[in-house]
């Protein structure tokens, strides 16, 4: 039996990649659902896959979006809460403004798609103590806004120099894609233990050992330069995962699927300078290749398995018969 392993895409539209990269227009609301949501289920249902989305409260409260978002529920996926304004700086928010990104997301989603959502990520990785315990008592199972790379402040650097941000953006930015002892998080899924209960926590996984990035993203910037070196590249991070005993959890995000063809705009991502078919091909790669060694499934299907085994060892501990020494 091949090991469990999650699959979730962070449904971030484009007025957010705007709003975060501080282009002027992103308050029009601008989006691109319509065109990438029938893409990637695609590719999903070509292979019987099943994963779960993020969304953000605020496409689900615009009417354009009501449609794409349906058929993300209606094709089986997992629906998770993405917060509600998709600022990546939660962890400057107060109690009241993390209730009203949860509770507002919830309702809408609830509504378009008729999942309540039981798992979290914050817009860049953002997350804090607080979001947490809120998270708890709110009656969630995991969060997944872990990133343990050393290179947060490098992409952040990056993505800087590519913007115009004023000095109080860039402050509201500082933690953007994490600090560098991000890194020293574990890879493996852990428990954040609390007054108010515990809560999973799925990591976004990074390479064992070297702990850089290996999601969609980064290996479609590698395929700008060499598609040989991209695919060893991914194929060794799965062969370092299945070493070291990670079960990988992947992440996608809607630009894996789009190209320079759909979008000239979003030229500052990576690799948004290639067209959408040879992206959608590697994507669909890059899933065929990690199908081989895991059982791929939505992250609440990777949670339960997560929580069986806990209680399992819990159990076994517990029950176990201390030593008697002569």
């Amino acid at each position: 039996m091949k090991p469990i392993a999650s699959l979730s895409l962070d449904l971030d539209n484009k007025w957010s990649y705007m709003k975060t990269h501080g282009d002027a227009g992103w308050d029009k609301y601008p989006t691109y659902l319509d065109l990438v949501v029938p893409r990637f289920l695609k590719v999903l249902h070509e292979r019987d896959m099943k994963m779960t989305v993020f969304i953000v409260g605020q496409d689900a409260a615009r009417e354009e979006n009501f449609e794409a978002l349906a058929s993300i529920s209606a094709a089986g996926h997992e629906i998770g809460n993405h917060s509600f304004n998709h600022e990546p700086w939660l962890h400057l928010y107060s109690e009241q403004e993390l209730v009203s990104e949860l509770a507002k997301t919830e309702e809408h989603l609830e509504r378009v798609t008729g999942q309540c959502p039981i798992g979290f990520r914050g817009p860049g990785f953002s997350f804090c103590d607080l979001l947490l315990k809120i998270l708890i008592r709110r009656g969630y199972k995991y969060d997944c806004s872990t990133f343990p790379t050393y290179l947060g402040p490098l992409a952040r650097m990056y993505y800087f120099m590519s913007t115009k941000l004023t000095a109080e953006q860039r402050a509201e930015r500082k933690q953007l894609f994490g600090k560098f002892n991000e890194g020293f998080r574990p890879l493996k899924p852990f428990t954040w233990n609390f007054p108010e209960g515990q809560l999973t926590e799925i990591p976004v996984t990074t390479m064992p050992l070297f702990k850089v990035p290996i999601h969609a993203s980064y290996i479609l910037y590698l395929a700008q330069f060499s598609r040989f070196t991209a695919i060893n590249y991914w194929r060794m991070a799965l062969t370092m995962c299945r070493m070291m005993g990670v079960a990988p959890s992947l992440l996608l995000h809607p630009l894996d699927f789009m190209g320079c063809d759909d979008d000239k705009d979003l030229a500052f991502f990576p690799a948004m300078g290639r067209p959408a078919e040879p992206k959608v091909e590697l994507v669909s790669q890059m899933l065929d290749m990690m199908s081989q060694h895991y059982d791929i499934r939505p992250m609440k299907d990777h949670a339960a398995a997560i929580a069986e085994m806990n209680t399992k060892n819990h159990k076994q501990a517990s029950g176990r018969t201390p030593a008697v020494r002569a």
